[in-house]
This record gives C-alpha cells, structure tokens and sequence, in this order.
C-alpha cells in the first residue's frame, strides 16, 4: 500500500474540530467493519481516519468527518453494478475520487441507520478487494 505519511492526529482533534456527531457516524461504520475483522481499528490522521491492524494501513475506507456530514471513500474498481446499486440506494455519491481510487459518498446524520445494509455491502466488498 503507498501511503503517504499523514501527520498523526487523534479522536480529540476530530472532536475539537466539531465533529463529534460525525465520529459517531465513523464508530457506526466501524461496528460494520468489525463484522468483517474486529482487529482493525481506526488511526486518526489530520486530513481523514483510517483503518491500521498490527500497525499497517488498511485503508479500504476511509472517513473524514465534517461538521454535519461524513464524507466516505470506499476503494472499489468503478463497475457497472456497484453504480447501480449506488445510484438506487438515494446515497449522495461525488464523483470518484482518483487520488484514492474509488467512491466518495457523503453521508448525513442520518444515512448510516437508513442506509445501513448498502453501506455494509460496499464496505464488505472493499474489504473483500483489498484485505482478504
């Protein structure tokens, strides 16, 4: 994986920057993640929050909380079917992002419940991709 190294942050960074509720969406989306592999946890970075188990990066996600919103990049090959699947779960997906390679989706307060089983299926098949 060719990380760039990224100044370390911690939770209470992310806290003091207004971004409480947003944590809350990534401890959420990590719950999900933990389904897969309960040994990853989340490394705090001053641009985003990553995923690290036994201190290697596994960032087929990744988190960077905003105030109001949590943008989400999922590391998948664009396809066909996952834009489909995007497209129909009424997630608000940017455009791909290409430094990172795969989808940027912003979610609101509310999107990880109502949006709960489409998340885990991309988050899943990311992990999938990149980790198993």
């Amino acid at each position: 994986d060719d990380e760039e190294v990224q100044e370390v942050a911690d939770r209470a960074y992310w806290e003091s920057r207004g971004a409480k509720a947003t944590l809350a969406m990534v401890d959420q989306l990590l719950q999900i993640v933990h389904e897969f592999d309960p040994g990853l946890e989340p490394k705090y970075n001053k641009f985003y929050v990553g995923l690290v188990k036994d201190g290697q990066p596994h960032n087929f996600v990744v988190f960077r909380p905003r105030k109001n919103t949590l943008m989400l990049t999922v590391r998948l090959q664009p396809s066909a079917e996952t834009q489909t699947r995007l497209e129909g779960s009424g997630l608000e997906v940017m455009d791909a992002d290409k430094r990172e390679g795969g989808y940027r989706i912003r979610l609101g307060m509310d999107d990880v419940d109502k949006q709960r089983d489409v998340l885990r299926q991309l988050i899943e098949m990311a992990y999938r991709t990149h980790v198993a």
